[in-house]
């Protein structure tokens, strides 16, 4: 390997408040253009901005959960630049006092590996309003701006340049949205652009200790899309280096249709934008007692939660990773365990991430609007378990659950689809099917034992896959020795 990928993410994640985040504007998503919209978050002249209390709390929770330092005092500050969904010409953000600071991110790679991503700062500020370009009633004329968005309150987390590689970068985003979720305080749906995430990526020599130049992706809407845009600015910027070209320090967009980053301005520095604090609002206190009041409120987390499951359910680190990826995901994994106590809780674990996650997949559904209950889950594994249905029959059940709603004994019982588990009824099919297939019978004695699939499928086939696996094969096994 010739070069080193460095990269540091900025995720904006809009918060779940019903109000905006300096004034009484309805904050929730998908309200007609400019329907929620006021004199403050227009920027109109002599209105001042009052903050959001619920805004300050959701800051102090993401900052206990990520281990960072709560500052006592901070302060806003406007930052300067021009754009048409930018009504008052300036983004009241935070600068040199942010609400957090510090704090770390960790995550599990593909293979099994941990890894801590340190962060710079969480800070508190205003979204901007939205740019349609692309409106049939525009007809080419020009664009629509809709402030419904403007004064949304965000947090922007800033991790440090310690990512190496876009799968990481992807794992990391991932973790961030899955700890926000938890903690209730973004609903993460990156579609609606409620999760945003700006990327910053360089590239140096292996070895080299000083940075690269610095380009930032925009326009990363999916976790897919993260992982895209830094692979193809990772092939990028190594082929100019190859060719003894400058990497430019600017902002790309990322082109989703061709899979491709372009150029959209050069990179802003901090100064560009003319930082100051803002003299509309005072500095913040935060109080020591309510930030411990906060803390008792704060859930189990994600990395806690992975831990207990692998420490109470004996299970592996990929299952417990998964499971606890949402937090409804687990509780419907505890509640399908808890169910008719199910011993085998890796087979309640293996149902959920295949076939539970596929159907959820299918549909394009939540969790929480599952077909099937945990209950209903745990009653089919319980089936299973007692030898009722095979594996196997528990597919079909599973489907029918799905389509229909009933219980999985209710669709055995109709279906006739309990297990052949009796020993007479077996040992007749057995018989049957050796005597009609004598030519096998004959090699396998001859040492081809691998025709004793051959035997069991015959019998499946027979029994219309009902046949017990387990009592088939042992039967199968003492009539070809004799």
């Amino acid at each position: 390997m010739k070069y080193e990928t460095v990269i540091g993410l900025e995720v904006h994640a809009q918060l779940k408040t019903k109000s905006k985040i300096f004034c009484g504007s309805d904050a929730s998503f998908g309200a007609n253009p400019n329907e929620h919209t006021c004199t403050i978050d227009l920027g109109l002249p002599g209105v001042l901005p009052v903050l959001n209390k619920k805004v300050v709390e959701s800051s102090i929770k993401l900052g206990l959960a990520v281990g960072a330092k709560i500052s006592e005092n901070c302060r806003f500050a406007r930052k300067h630049y021009f754009y048409p969904d930018l009504p008052k010409g300036y983004q009241i953000s935070q600068y040199e006092s942010p609400i957090c600071e510090g704090g770390e991110i960790s995550f599990l790679t593909r293979k099994n590996e941990e890894i801590i991503i340190r962060l710079t700062r969480i800070h508190m500020e205003e979204d901007a309003g939205k740019l349609i370009h692309d409106d049939e009633s525009l007809k080419n004329v020009g664009s629509l701006v809709d402030f419904n968005r403007a004064g949304v309150p965000l947090l922007e987390i800033v991790s440090e340049p310690e990512l190496r590689s876009p799968e990481d970068a992807e794992l990391y985003a991932r973790k961030l949205r899955t700890l926000v979720r938890y903690l209730d305080i973004c609903d993460g749906n990156m579609q609606e652009g409620s999760l945003r995430c700006d990327a910053n990526i360089s590239i140096r020599n292996l070895g080299e200790k000083s940075f690269g130049s610095k380009v930032e992706i925009k326009n990363v809407n999916s976790f897919r899309s993260l992982r895209k845009a830094l692979e193809y600015e990772e092939l990028r910027q190594s082929e100019l280096l190859d060719d003894n070209q400058v990497i430019l320090q600017e902002t790309r967009l990322w082109d989703e249709s061709s899979g491709v980053t372009r150029n959209m301005r050069t990179k802003e520095y901090a100064h560009d934008y003319r930082y100051f604090p803002d003299p509309d609002l005072v500095p913040l206190e935060i109080d020591q007692g309510w930030i411990e009041e906060i803390k008792k409120t704060l859930p189990e987390l994600p990395d806690a939660k992975r831990e207990r499951f692998v420490n109470n359910y004996q299970l592996p680190d990929y299952d417990s990773e998964v499971l606890t990826s949402e937090i409804a995901l687990a509780d419907y994994f505890e509640k399908t365990v808890e169910s008719f106590e199910l011993k085998d809780v890796k087979l309640a674990s293996n149902w959920i991430m295949g076939d539970i996650l596929g159907l959820l997949n299918e549909r394009k559904i939540s969790i929480e609007e599952c077909p099937i209950t945990p209950d209903y889950l745990a009653e089919m594994i319980a089936l299973i378990i007692d030898g009722t249905i095979s594996g196997k029959i528990a597919k079909e059940v599973f489907s029918e659950m799905a389509k229909s709603g009933k219980n999985a004994q209710k669709i055995v019982e109709e279906k006739g689809l309990r297990q052949i588990s009796d020993l007479d009824s077996l040992e007749e099919i057995v018989t049957k099917i050796l005597n009609e297939n004598t030519d096998e019978v004959r090699e396998y004695k001859g040492g081809k034992h691998k025709l004793l699939g051959f035997f069991v499928g015959q019998v499946m086939k027979e029994t219309q896959g009902k046949a017990n696996p387990k009592t088939l094969q042992k039967i199968l096994e003492e009539q070809l020795s004799k």
